[in-house]
């Protein structure tokens, strides 16, 4: 098992907008309540085409549902808002990175135009740059051996 939301179970859903919601007090009447969102997995047990994917087809899905929870009606994140995400959901892939080159670019490409949205594909890409900068690999070939 890979930990993930869809091989652990893991019933919480992994909506920034969601927790932001929740947390913050509204003080006006204008103020927009956040759509109450589904838990990924049960997200994921509803796609019909996934009751016999692969364990590759389920983890790549379970990032899109994690990522469309995250985003705007548009598909977009703000720059800040997927730095969050990233932050919160991949800090054990971060753990130990921080000090890194590669790592400190990342989060300096989120900064810079914080306020920018910042599509599925842009996402993905820095998602993808953390994961192999990350000891993810070293790990899973540690274990291998035992």
């Amino acid at each position: 098992m890979c930990g993930c939301a869809s091989s652990s179970g893991n019933p919480r859903s992994y909506s920034l907008k969601q927790a932001e919601a929740s947390s913050a007090k509204q003080t006006s009447s204008n103020s927009r309540k956040m759509p109450k969102r589904i838990s990924i997995s049960k997200q994921l047990a509803s796609i019909k085409g996934l009751r016999k994917g692969s364990d590759l087809e389920k983890a790549i899905t379970t990032v899109v549902l994690v990522y469309n929870n995250a985003a705007d009606a548009e598909g977009k994140l703000i720059r800040s808002e997927a730095k969050k995400l990233l932050q919160t959901q991949f800090m054990h892939f971060i753990q130990g990175q921080e000090g890194k080159p590669k790592y400190q670019e990342i989060i300096a490409s989120f900064d810079e135009k914080k306020n920018e949205p910042i599509d599925f594909e842009d996402f993905m890409v820095q998602m993808l740059s953390i994961t192999l900068m990350s000891d993810l690999l070293e790990d899973i070939k540690t274990c291998a051996k035992k």
